[in-house]
């Protein structure tokens, strides 16, 4: 066997495995690795403007292809940038192969140069990470890396290589793929818990779907099953903001999500469901609220990949630790097979039919403001006749609005930050999932205040001509904090103005984009309209009304059931420990 460079082992690594997009920013340790992908004839670089962009570029490119996306920084700062994207991967279980330069290893612990501690730092925020010393061990850590990030629950994972390593040689064999001796997720579900699952689910007068982010991770097919499952018992079905699109919105099934902003009806369902299925989520605390009263008379099914979410934050009757397509298909094979008829749920219906009346999505309209929630109606209205529609957002109440007002009835298709709710994360990963997808129309939903987090990167959309549209809902607010502080801290708007905003259509054009302002109702479906027809990438101002809050809401710290639909109901509501704790 001919000798690589560490460098070209990773690069053929890298082919071997079939990546074909590498989001990156180079730096002097890195530079061997960037040599190696110099001109090269199958992986696109994807140069970004700032580290943390390309980590939530390659979550972008991941959620919506299904791919682990892959991400090249140098060390030091480098790598210290790219942690916050890091987090958000590890939270929201996305797949991704974060590659750091490193001082040559007779330097490190030597405060070198753009020295950090990468293993160390990112010990607790990645899925797995490697500090790789020998150039032979090199291709047997990368795929090692791939098969981690990709398998069981994912995430990211770090492999850190040291600039000496990059450059000394060893012969290069693609690894044969091999059982890892203590890492061997399960996936195939225990039997007995299949069959129990099922009989208790054939049993159920009130059932419910609970449904999560899991679910899109686990594939196409699990949403499909799903579907299938879901059609044969009749039951309700309602998601986390991460599980958005594995079940239709458009079904009357679906009861919309649940949780902190979540509707009325599927709050109260899991409320008073009899037996909750929760596939592929964890029961955080957006979505429980209080623990202690919690759905405190249902029976509980988790299916999970995660041994570890299970039983972590409410108890359930039966685990069942598995892959979420593998498991559906067994409970489906076997409830065809015992030959169980869809139960009589009318009275559950009626029930679920009179929550549904209370209109918690609903909003009022003076016809002189645009109401952002009927920005984001409109917005979902105008793109229905496009062929594929990629949404992603910031973090925020547009992000709330984007989830309550735009139906999605495939996965793959909502790219937002659940778990470490990370401004900044929502344009970057547009980018990333329109290179993904290049054929499809990739919509941004921002804020005025999270769009700037990373706003560099309209650089990076117009050197790679980038068709991306980013839809600011313009408030002049950082909307959910002034929120918070007008429903709990006596409207002391504490540092939560946007001041001093950029001219959003100016800058625009500044990067050689199309600029947009929407200023009233009348505007607001020939604004979209010019959005989605003008070709390249575009940012849509649109100035909706300032104070308007995202209800329904649950306080922190309170009940499921203690939702406010309105500010009127704010000292109401709330429960005296609630209102202690917030």
């Amino acid at each position: 066997m001919a000798e690589k460079s560490g460098a070209d082992i990773l690069v053929e690594c890298l082919v071997d495995l079939g990546v074909e997009v590498v989001f990156g920013y180079p730096g002097g340790a890195v530079l061997p690795i960037y040599d190696a992908l110099y001109n090269h004839p199958t992986i696109k670089h994807v140069l970004v403007r700032h580290e943390q962009g390309a980590t939530h570029m390659a979550e972008g490119y991941a959620r919506s292809t299904g791919k682990p996306g892959v991400v090249l920084v140098t060390s030091g700062p480098g790598a210290t940038n790219a942690v916050t994207g890091i987090t958000d991967a590890l939270m929201d279980s996305i797949p991704m192969v974060v590659i750091t330069g490193q001082v040559p290893t007779h330097l490190i612990g030597t405060d070198a140069f753009q020295e950090a501690d990468t293993v160390g730092i990112t010990r607790h925020c990645s899925k797995h990470n490697y500090l790789v010393k020998d150039p032979g061990k090199l291709a047997a850590v990368v795929h090692e890396a791939f098969q981690i990030a990709t398998t069981g629950r994912p995430g990211p994972v770090v492999v850190d290589i040291p600039k000496n390593v990059q450059i000394a040689t060893a012969p290069y064999r693609r690894p044969e793929p091999k059982q890892h001796p203590s890492y061997r997720p399960q996936v195939k579900a225990d039997a007995s818990a299949i069959d129990t699952a099922v009989e208790m689910l054939a049993a159920s007068e009130r059932p419910i779907f609970y449904t999560g982010g899991g679910v899109i991770n686990s594939g196409p097919e699990a949403s499909r099953l799903l579907r299938e499952l879901a059609a044969l018992t009749g039951a309700p079905v309602t998601s986390t903001l991460m599980g958005l699109g594995a079940f239709p919105a458009s079904s009357p099934q679906w009861l919309g999500m649940l949780g902190m902003h979540g509707t009325f009806e599927a709050n109260w369902a899991m409320n008073q469901a009899d037996l909750i299925l929760c596939i592929g989520a964890r029961f955080d605390d957006r979505v429980t609220g209080r623990p202690d009263a919690f759905s405190p008379n249902s029976r509980k099914i988790h299916i999970d990949i995660d041994r570890s979410s299970i039983n972590k934050i409410i108890n359930v009757d039966l685990p069942i630790v598995a892959d979420v397509e593998s498991a559906l298909a067994d409970m489906l094979a076997l409830w065809k097979q015992r030959d169980h008829k869809r139960a009589d749920l009318a009275e559950w219906w009626a029930r679920i039919d009179g929550w549904r009346a209370r209109g918690s999505l609903d909003y009022a309209e003076n016809g002189t403001e645009i109401m952002p929630q009927r920005a984001i109606a409109d917005l979902y209205k105008g793109t229905r006749s496009a062929k594929d529609v990629i949404i992603t957002t910031e973090v925020g109440q547009h992000q709330m609005w984007a989830a309550q007002h735009f139906g999605f009835d495939e996965p793959n298709k909502w790219l937002t930050s659940g778990g470490l709710g990370t401004m900044g994360y929502g344009f970057p990963a547009a980018i990333g999932a329109q290179l993904g997808n290049p054929d499809s129309l990739v919509i941004c939903v921002a804020g005025d205040a999270s769009i700037q987090m990373n706003i560099q990167e309209m650089g990076t959309a117009s050197q790679y001509r980038l068709p991306v549209k980013v839809f600011i809902l313009n408030n002049e607010y950082m909307g959910m904090v002034r929120q918070w502080q007008e429903l709990t801290y006596e409207s002391r708007y504490s540092n939560s103005y946007s001041d001093s905003l950029p001219d959003f259509v100016k800058l625009a054009e500044a990067y050689g984009w199309t600029g947009i302002r929407i200023e009233g109702p009348q505007e607001l479906e020939s604004g979209i309209r010019q959005m989605i027809d003008t070709p390249g990438p575009v940012i849509v101002d649109c100035r909706v009304a300032k104070l308007s809050n995202c209800f329904p809401m649950i306080p922190s710290g309170a009940a499921h059931t203690e939702m406010l639909l309105d500010p009127s109901q704010v000292a109401g509501v709330m429960s005296d420990e609630a209102k202690a704790l917030v």
